[in-house]
């Protein structure tokens, strides 16, 4: 039997990327996965039916998780179409790397409406209606631990929501319930700049050598989900192949 039969997880902005890796990796392992997305209805529904392609159960559901009403939608239809919640993955996230100089009032806004904002309430969220035992994971970055010119809105953001974590681990605990940060570096997706000197960079700061990819977070992530990470809460791991040592 696969190791999260039974298990429900919302995996938020999962239509690509490392949210799309995980939400796959986990239907993989056997969780009925909620696919959020906000914009790439068409992406998100590649992931629904790659999760049913090996077994398993998905659904898709438009959220932005930057709008509180949406974050509670999301929770609600979950439960109304599973019946439960075991695991929250809080992947969704905004990047836009200006100089403070540079940045905008609505740049500003949108990073920590998204990274801050959204990030607390799915925590709220997660803290209300999920199971006893659950998993929460909140998706960060390793530039939070570094000083990269460009970044400081978005390390801002980020960085709260690893307080955040901090804190919900504390404070769900009794309940047998985990919390851990994940923090990926330089990795191959998207969202990472495509400058090829930016990535050859990346390659180069990491200890092993090479560009991250989304599998290698998604690795990480189920490994704190599975049975075996059940000792482990409250931390930030570094998944970033020792870009930060």
């Amino acid at each position: 039997m696969a190791p999260l039969t039974g298990k429900v997880a919302i995996v938020t902005g999962s239509s690509r990327g490392i949210g799309r890796a995980i939400a796959e990796r986990l239907g993989k392992d056997g969780a009925s996965v909620v696919v959020n997305y906000v914009r790439n209805a068409d992406k998100s529904r590649e992931v629904v039916s790659a999760i049913e392609a090996t077994g398993g159960r998905a659904l898709a559901v438009r959220a932005d998780m930057s709008q509180i009403a949406d974050v509670r939608r999301l929770f609600q239809e979950t439960l109304d179409q599973f019946g439960r919640l075991d695991i929250l993955v809080n992947n969704a996230g905004w990047f836009q790397p200006h100089p403070i100089a540079e940045v905008t009032e609505d740049e500003f806004d949108a990073a920590f409406a998204l990274n801050s904002k959204g990030a607390f309430f799915a925590f709220q969220e997660a803290a209300r209606r999920m199971s006893d035992g659950g998993r929460i994971i909140n998706i960060s970055s390793c530039s939070t631990a570094m000083s990269l010119p460009g970044f400081a809105v978005y390390v801002g953001s980020k960085a709260a929501g690893e307080q955040f974590a901090r804190a919900l681990a504390k404070e769900l605990g009794g309940r047998s319930i985990t919390v851990n940060t994940v923090s990926p570096g330089f990795t191959e997706t998207d969202m990472l700049p495509q400058d090829p000197e930016w990535r050859k960079m990346g390659a180069q700061m990491a200890a092993l050598g090479r560009l991250g990819q989304a599998d290698d977070i998604a690795d990480v992530v189920a490994f704190l989900i599975s049975e075996q990470g059940k000792w482990i809460t409250g931390h930030n791991i570094q998944a970033c192949g020792g870009v930060v040592l």
